[in-house]
């Protein structure tokens, strides 16, 4: 190369010509460039806003000073998602709170490092959305909440929020996974968009012994030639989701399902299936991760914050303090105030004498509340056909809510017991404990047990009523015999027992042979004869035995897409 000090006429020459045949070099790289891009994505025209990610905390009343906060995650996924969630994770410190997600889903390579995120940070998820109380996340300047320990503050709710497309992926992420009946989880097949893309190159060279010698090439404009998609899943694609689903421990039927629904439609998961596939970890919703009773345990989880209140908060002059008031008589039985609601939980029997194929049932325990009906219902539909018998203890509750818990369990058929559930383990209400295969572990005992009050009305709706001989049952009419007496008749429980209760004006605690006789039992059984672990040998089995693949099973099968 002459050095440019030494230049002359013949050297400025020759840099001409490279400056002319570079131009026209260009202009014959216009037409011979044709790029093309490949972006996995679902097929969704319009995913909508950006998912944003917002640290919520608990606004449900009496919750405070501690009380539960979680990140809300709304919005569709974009390849600019996972550094907005690495940001809020940085944010936190630390700190693991579970994540409630709405999105209708968007691009499959974020999802994907959304879900390890996830797992890396062992957080939980919920399909959920949060409705805001004071300040919104799109609203600039907010000053409603300055001074109460957090910017937003809010409750998280089931009903409506969905997951979709390429959000089961981000979903699966999760250590402990709910989606809950009244939200939606849906997946179908992956639209594969190629982009064809004209590019302009400016390539600069010099002749150097009559060589080209090429000094840079760079792209001037790029212009959109066309598109086109196709929704046949490619192997090296299909390979990557099956990796990634067995990486994060879910069954291959999501990805089964994902190939067999057609992209212009959308395959919802129903719970159970979930439950089957692994997809969901227990059939819980967004409570289990949220509710504000979470923080009365020790340790607190994670998700717990105690936030003082300000030292210079006095009450106003003049402000009066609500007192509740008194229940009609006879509609509600009197509990302590610490008992906590009736919950509904799926366990299976950890009897090692019944493996792999062991019973499992509803555990119902604590007081009997006005959304009681509704907790059940919501654990029946997500069973979907199975039938698992009731093993409940409570001291009682609200009339109304019993005998509709009762007319619930006599239409689905259930049988019920007097027992508890000792939990193997852990307890479902701490918020380390896991569900393994979507129910908890477990044990049913009698002794100790209680159905007293509107919980033998409970009792009274079973197809198999059984109440062992160290359970207790007590039952009295409440002052509501016009109620009690046809809800009786439509269970099929003679006269017999009526006529026994109007002889007693309190509670009292109901003999075997009494019970066994006026028909409120159907035999003198105990719990074993529903949850025992020797129930599942003979055939046919019962509705409640479940088998269990083992573990060197699972690592035989072939994996099959």
């Amino acid at each position: 190369m002459v050095p440019w000090r030494r230049l002359h006429s013949q050297a400025w020459w020759s840099l001409g010509l490279i400056c002319l045949v570079s131009l026209l070099a260009m202009g014959h790289a216009a037409f011979a460039a044709d790029a093309k891009k490949s972006t996995p994505e679902k097929s969704a025209p319009d995913f909508g806003p950006t998912m944003r990610f917002v640290v919520v905390r608990s606004s449900a009343p009496g919750c405070e000073p501690t009380c539960p906060e979680w990140i809300s995650a709304e919005g569709s996924i974009e390849a600019g998602t996972p550094a907005l969630f690495k940001r809020a994770l940085k944010a936190l410190g630390g700190r693991k709170l579970p994540i409630v997600v709405d999105s209708p889903g968007g691009n499959v390579e974020a999802a994907l490092t959304l879900g390890r995120l996830i797992r890396k940070n062992k957080l939980d998820i919920a399909v959920g959305k949060t409705r805001f109380v004071g300040c919104l996340p799109d609203v600039k300047n907010c000053k409603e909440n300055d001074g109460k320990g957090a910017r937003y503050f809010g409750n998280a709710y089931a009903d409506g929020a969905i997951c979709n497309s390429a959000c089961p992926l981000m979903f699966s992420g999760g250590i402990r996974r709910v989606v809950g009946e009244w939200a939606f989880l849906g997946v179908h097949q992956i639209t594969t968009t190629y982009i064809r893309t004209k590019l302009l190159y400016r390539t600069t060279y010099r002749m150097v012994k009559g060589k080209k010698k090429i000094l840079s090439t760079r792209v001037v404009s790029r212009k959109n030639a066309g598109s086109y998609k196709t929704y046949e899943m490619n192997k090296p694609l299909e390979r990557k989701l099956a990796a990634y689903l067995k990486e994060m421990g879910i069954g291959l039927g999501v990805l089964e399902t994902m190939k067999s629904t057609p992209a212009s439609s959308i395959q919802q998961l129903v719970p159970y299936d979930m439950l089957q596939m692994n997809l969901v970890t227990s059939l819980d919703a967004v409570d289990l991760l949220i509710a504000p009773t979470l923080c009365r345990s020790n340790p607190l989880p994670a998700s717990c914050r105690e936030v003082p209140a300000p030292a210079n908060i006095t009450k106003p002059a003049g402000e009066v303090v609500a007192k509740a008031e008194p229940a009609p008589a006879g509609l509600e039985t009197p509990r302590p105030k610490e008992v906590a609601d009736m919950r509904f939980v799926l366990v299976r029997g950890s009897n090692p004498l019944c493996n792999p194929n062991c019973p499992e049932w509803i555990s119902a325990e604590g007081a009997i509340a006005p959304q009681t009906p509704q907790k059940l219902r919501q654990l029946l539909a997500m069973l979907g056909n199975r039938r698992l018998p009731v093993v409940v203890s409570s001291q009682g509750g609200d009339l109304f809510s019993a005998l509709a818990v009762g007319r619930l369990i006599h239409e689905k058929k259930l049988d019920i017991a007097v027992a508890r559930t000792d939990f193997v383990g852990c307890d479902p209400g701490e918020w380390s404990c896991l569900a393994k295969e979507g129910a908890y572990a477990g044990l049913t005992v009698d002794s100790g047990a209680v159905c007293d009050s509107a919980c033998a009305l409970m009792l009274a709706g079973g197809v198999r009523r059984f109440v062992g001989p160290q359970a207790r049952l007590g039952m009295y009419l409440m002052g509501q015999q016009q109620i009690i007496k046809p809800y009786l008749e439509d269970m099929a429980i003679g006269p017999g027992l009526f006529a026994a209760l109007e002889q007693r004006s309190v509670e009292r605690q109901l003999e075997p042979d009494l019970m066994l006789k006026v028909g409120l039992t159907t035999g003198p059984q105990s719990v074993d004869a529903l949850t025992g672990a020797t129930i599942c040998k003979p055939s046919p089995k019962p509705d409640n035995c479940r088998v269990l693949p083992s573990a060197s099973a699972e690592a035989e099968t072939p994996a099959k897409l």
